[in-house]
């Protein structure tokens, strides 16, 4: 995993050295030893980027408790256990930091299918509006007493990940495209980017606000009528309402 990540970094050519530790978000002692590792190895923590997550399809009447459950931990509680743990580190003057040191941030990846309603993600959409309400509650609390600032990023239809190969989406793509403002989907280096502007001085007095990096995607709505027609349809209106008497009113009351 170390030499993944390091590869990546080198790609981009960024002079940085990482590491990678392996953990279950839903487990509270991997969450622990995750920070404690990270904290032992740079020396400090500034940054928590909360993107665990779990999906699948599935119709709501076939999806058991369970599966719920487990993405809502993932998802949900899995988020506030990694920025629970990583208090003590992110807060200003915490562990490693010089007391008059600001604090850090945090970056919760979420999603927009909460915003209107998915069809068949039920169970992600109640996880993801959870994650935004732990967004929008900690940038109050520990913005005010700790001066941790806490945002999200909703990226829309990203290419090439691991979500998009295993919903199965990839085989519809060029139809769903269509009917996306942008006519395309988006890169990493897109949420990449959002989430270098959250974390650094650029974005230092944004706080509490999930950043939707969609291309308006979920703003995307089926054109009932041909542009053409809408603009017939007006010039007939505004030629009826022009020859219509003005200031008579038609009601009987």
């Amino acid at each position: 995993m170390e030499e993944g990540i390091e590869c990546c970094l080198h790609t981009f050519s960024i002079p940085l050295k990482a590491i990678g530790f392996e953990g279950d978000v839903r487990k509270r002692e991997d969450a622990i030893r995750v920070v404690e590792s990270t904290f032992k190895h740079f020396g400090r923590l500034d940054i928590l980027v909360n993107a665990a997550a779990g999906n699948f399809l599935v119709p709501s009447e076939d999806l058991s408790s369970n599966g719920f459950r487990t993405v809502m931990d993932i998802d949900s509680v899995g988020t506030f256990t990694m920025c629970h743990e990583a208090l003590k580190y992110l807060k200003r003057g915490g562990l490693g930091k010089d007391p008059s040191t600001a604090g850090g941030t945090i970056i919760n990846i979420s999603a927009t299918l909460h915003y209107t309603a998915t069809w068949y993600q039920i169970h992600v959409s109640a996880a993801k509006a959870a994650v935004d309400s732990i967004t929008r509650n900690l940038a109050l609390e520990w913005g005010t007493d700790y001066d941790i600032r806490v945002n999200g990023i909703a990226p829309g239809p990203i290419g090439d990940t691991a979500g998009m190969s295993k919903l199965g989406l990839e085989g519809i793509l060029s139809k769903a495209m269509e009917k996306m403002p942008l006519f395309k989907v988006g890169e990493k280096w897109d949420i990449a980017m959002a989430a270098v502007y959250l974390a650094s001085d650029a974005g230092k007095y944004v706080n509490g606000t999930t950043l939707v990096v969609d291309g308006g995607e979920w703003l995307s709505k089926p054109r009932h009528f041909p542009k053409d027609a809408v603009k017939q349809l007006s010039r007939v209106v505004e030629k009826r309402s022009r020859h219509a008497a003005a200031g008579i009113p038609r009601s009987k009351l």
